[in-house]
C-alpha cells in the first residue's frame, strides 16, 4: 500500500485577483479567488482575525488579515503600501496571480462573546482586522447586545471603509462614533484622539458584560487601554491583535516569538491580560 504523503504546509495555492478598490492614500482592498475550485471549497469556514501568508512571486511573502468569510461573500485583503511585498501587491492588476497559504492563527472567539455588549475601538488602519469582527457580529446580530464602534483617524480623508461606516451607522442597535486629529473645512464631527469620544455628552459605554476590541498604533493602544481600565474594564475583557514578522505561519521559524508565545499560532488575537504577561512592550 502506498503511504499517504503529508500536505506541504509551505506550498501556496494559486489565487487570481478580481478587482481592486482604493480606500485611503496608499491603502487598497484586493478582491480575489482561488484558481482551483477545490481550493475555494477547502478554504471556507475560517474565523474572523485569522490570517494567511501571501506570496508575491519574485518579491516575497507576507501575512495578511482575512475577512469574515463567508459572511461578506467575497474574499479580500486590505493592505497599506509600506514595503517591497506590499508594493508588489499594489502593482497587480485584475487577472494577475499570486499565492496564498493558510488560514493560520487563532482568530477572534466570537462565539465566546454571545450575550455580551461589543465595543470596537480602532485607530486608522486598525479598523482592518476589526472589520471582520464587526461584520460577523452584525451577521449574527441576535447573539449580541449593544454594539459600539469608535474610530479615529488623522484627517477625514484617512477614515477607513467609508461605505461600510455609513452602512453600520444605519444598522439597528449600532452606535458609531468618529473623530479626527485634524479637521478640514467640511468636517463637523469630533476633533481629538479616539479616547476623547468616551467622554462626549450622550456617550455611555457599558462595562458590565462587555468586551472591548482595540486595534491601532501602539501609542493609541496604550492610551485607550488606560482609558478603558479607568472606566472599569478588566484586562481579560480587552481583546487585541499583535503584529509581528510571521515568516512561516506555523510556529517553526521563531520570528514572531514574544516571551513564551508565538504570534502565528498562539495569536494573533490575545486578551490584554495575555499581552501584559508576554514581557515585551507592544
Amino acid at each position: 500500500m502506498r503511504p499517504e504523503v503529508a500536505e506541504n504546509v509551505y506550498l501556496p495555492r494559486i489565487a487570481v485577483l478580481d478587482r481592486v478598490v482604493d480606500e485611503i492614500q496608499d491603502v487598497k482592498t484586493f478582491y480575489w479567488h482561488f484558481e482551483d475550485p477545490a481550493d475555494r471549497e477547502a478554504f471556507k469556514g475560517f474565523r474572523p482575525g485569522q490570517f494567511v501568508q501571501v506570496t508575491l512571486f519574485g518579491a516575497g511573502e507576507m501575512p495578511l488579515s482575512l475577512p469574515p468569510s463567508p459572511t461578506e461573500g467575497e474574499t479580500f485583503f486590505t493592505v497599506r503600501r509600506v514595503g517591497s511585498c506590499t508594493e508588489a501587491l499594489h502593482g497587480l492588476r485584475p487577472g494577475d496571480k499570486f499565492g496564498v497559504r493558510g488560514p493560520y492563527g487563532n482568530g477572534f472567539p466570537m462565539e465566546s462573546f454571545h450575550g455580551k455588549n461589543l465595543v470596537f475601538v480602532a485607530g486608522g488602519i486598525g479598523l482592518i482586522p476589526l472589520r471582520s469582527c464587526i461584520v460577523y457580529a452584525l451577521a449574527h446580530r441576535e447573539k449580541y447586545r449593544r454594539i459600539q464602534i469608535f474610530l479615529g483617524a488623522r484627517t477625514p480623508r484617512d477614515l477607513m471603509y467609508r461605505d461600510k461606516l455609513r452602512e453600520w451607522e444605519r444598522s439597528a442597535g449600532v452606535e458609531c462614533y468618529l473623530t479626527v486629529d485634524r479637521a478640514d473645512e467640511g468636517w463637523a464631527g469630533n476633533v481629538g484622539v479616539v479616547g476623547s469620544l468616551f467622554k462626549k455628552p450622550g456617550v455611555e459605554v457599558p462595562v458590565e458584560d462587555t468586551v472591548a476590541f482595540v486595534c491601532g498604533p501602539p501609542v493609541m493602544f496604550r492610551f485607550v487601554i488606560r482609558d478603558l481600565a479607568g472606566m472599569g474594564f478588566s484586562e481579560e475583557s480587552i481583546i487585541s491583535t499583535l503584529e509581528r514578522y510571521m515568516k512561516c505561519g506555523v510556529g517553526k521559524c521563531g520570528h514572531c516569538c514574544i516571551g513564551v508565545a508565538y504570534v502565528c499560532v498562539d495569536g494573533p488575537v490575545f486578551s490584554y491580560r495575555q499581552i501584559s504577561k508576554l514581557g515585551e512592550d507592544i
